[in-house]
């Protein structure tokens, strides 16, 4: 199996690769399988995974990978000196081999001054002359599933990647708080924000209809989810809302949402990391999609229903509406209800 960059040693000479994961959690959701297929193509290598302090959350106890060394940037390794301290940090585990599943710059002088001889990743943002191994660039924001993206450089890499199953872990523990979190009966997740900005937030208050609705149908219970800057968002929620709701916005870990999402038994989401958290864990999914492309980032798996208006400036990938947000507006809850009854079934 040839690996180019490779050349002054066979994958078998391979003891510790270093993998640099995408720094949304979304996206490194969608960078599982592909980090599945690096183990599978090097069975006994040690296997270290680098990652921002949240999206390292995500391979705590994961089959992936041996150790994870968390990179905070905003933090710890702040600035021209941390970063250069934490590549000194990073040189002494002796890598042999770094594939970059980040796009910037920045992950493959990381790599270079780490020491790590054989570095592979796209020749995006400047940086390919720093690779051992630089695969031509596509545009993964057109046409091209973020899944699809990260495999698709592994197999130009010569390795088999062809399984698209998101994988995330979590331990007997960790089951337990989610128990103790959210108590008896069945859940539904709603999870109102999105970090990308606020463009891609639909309407809170029919995200409080689509709450109400289905807890009267289905008698399940309601459980807010979200990071600590979508406070003010959940407290609309819970003000619209008819029923009661346990707002767990701003309360959980990385760890403790996984297991959160994992027992629960539909989620309903915009586009956002939570939204690949709970398709990894099988869980069904109702998106609603707006200003970004459903086509590349949409959750995998056949229990997952997408939601969207076909309007003429979507998808505009930006940050803020310059306009209306017509693509968010026109969404209905009656439409979003209508997908989540699909997936759940006949009412109780």
């Amino acid at each position: 199996m040839p690996f180019p960059g490779l050349k002054d040693g066979p994958p078998e000479q391979i003891a510790r690769i270093l993998v640099r994961m995408p720094n949304w959690i979304g996206d490194a959701v969608m960078a599982t399988p592909a980090l599945m297929a690096i183990r599978q193509a090097f069975p006994a290598t040690r296997l270290t995974v680098v990652a921002n302090p949240l999206v390292a959350e995500l391979f705590s106890f994961h089959p992936g990978c041996d150790q994870v060394i968390v990179f905070d940037k905003l933090g710890k390794h702040r600035g021209l000196p941390g970063f250069l301290r934490f590549c000194r940090e990073l040189r002494r585990e002796r890598c042999d081999f770094a594939v970059l599943l980040q796009n910037a710059f920045e992950a493959a002088v990381m790599a270079l001054l780490a020491g790590i001889p054989r570095r592979a990743g796209y020749r995006t943002d400047g940086r390919g002359l720093l690779l051992t191994a630089a695969v031509p660039a596509v545009d993964k924001k057109h046409g091209l599933h973020h899944v699809d993206y990260y495999l698709r450089m592994l197999r130009q890499l010569g390795m088999s990647a062809d399984d698209r199953r998101l994988l995330l872990a979590l331990t007997p523990g960790e089951e337990r708080r989610a128990v103790e979190l959210l108590g008896s009966g069945e859940w539904v997740v709603i999870n109102p924000g999105a970090s990308y900005g606020a463009a891609k937030r639909w309407v809170p208050e029919r995200f409080a209809v689509v709450a109400d609705g289905l807890a009267a149908e289905y008698g399940v219970k309601v459980v807010l989810t979200g990071g600590s800057g979508e406070a003010e968002i959940g407290a609309d929620i819970v003000r619209a809302m008819h029923g009661e709701a346990l707002n767990l916005i701003g309360r959980t870990s990385v760890r403790e949402l996984m297991a959160v999402l994992a027992r629960c038994r539909l989620l309903v989401t915009n586009d956002s990391g939570p939204m690949h958290v709970a398709a990894a864990f099988g869980v069904p999914v109702v998106a609603v999609f707006g200003p970004t492309d459903h086509t590349t980032t949409s959750p995998l798996g056949e229990a997952c229903r997408i939601v969207r208006s076909e309007v003429e400036c979507a998808p505009c990938m930006l940050r803020e509406c310059p306009t209306d947000h017509r693509c968010m507006t026109r969404v209905t809850a009656d439409d979003v209800l209508a997908a989540a009854r699909e997936l759940l079934g006949a009412r109780r």
